[in-house]
Formats: structure tokens, sequence, C-alpha cells
């Protein structure tokens, strides 16, 4: 079963993380990655997710003293090294694929089923 994420208002997170929520309205005009999602009524809805990155934006404001460019830039810098990581480990999953696929093909007697058809009922 699915475990159903919870979602925050954006005074509970403004609770939970010492900010104002006009500051929390101004950071996501400042940082892409920012985008709570809206309820139709137009209130913002904040993932466990968002709260990790408004950590993560306060941190760097208010502890490590950057500023907001220089937050957005390490920010950055963070996305591009998971993408790259990421990759990385795609490209290895695709070289295996691609092995296991040679070594099936050239197993004797190994035949492709017909199309549709998953095997035997």
């Amino acid at each position: 079963m699915q475990e159903q994420q919870k979602w925050y208002s954006i005074g509970e997170v403004a609770q939970r993380t010492g900010l104002a929520p006009h500051v929390l309205r101004y950071w996501e005009t400042e940082f892409e990655e920012l985008r709570p999602q809206k309820d139709k009524a137009g209130r913002r809805r904040y993932s466990e997710e968002d709260l990790t990155l408004l950590r993560e934006i306060q941190h760097l404001l208010h502890v490590e003293r950057y500023t907001i460019e220089g937050a957005r830039r390490v920010l950055a810098r963070r996305r591009q090294r998971q993408d790259g990581a990421m990759r990385a480990q795609l490209l290895e999953l695709r070289a295996f694929l691609v092995e296991l696929l040679q070594y099936l093909e050239a197993r004797p007697g190994c035949e492709e089923p017909a199309k549709g058809n998953s095997g035997p009922d």
C-alpha cells in the first residue's frame, strides 16, 4: 500500500522553520526549485521535500551567510552533481542491460517469444 504524502500549510511551515510567511512567498520567487503545490483555492501546500529545501536555503542564507544569488549557485552545483551521478548510474545500468541482451541472444535455443505472447498459459 502506498504511503500518503503529508502536506503542510504556509502557516505550519512558518512555525516549523521560524520563517515568516512573506519570506516563504518571497523565496518562491527567488529559488526556482521551490514550487509548493497549490490547492483549488490557491493555498500553498508544502511537501516534506519542500521543507527540506527550505531548511537548506535557510541554512545557506542565515548560517553560511550566502547572498540569494550565492545560495542559488550552491543549489545549482549540488543539482548538477546529483544529475551527473544519476547519469553515471543510468549509463552503468544501460551497459549491463546491453551486455545481458547480447548474452541472451548468443545462447543457443533461446528464442524470442512471439509479439503479444508472454509464454505458455
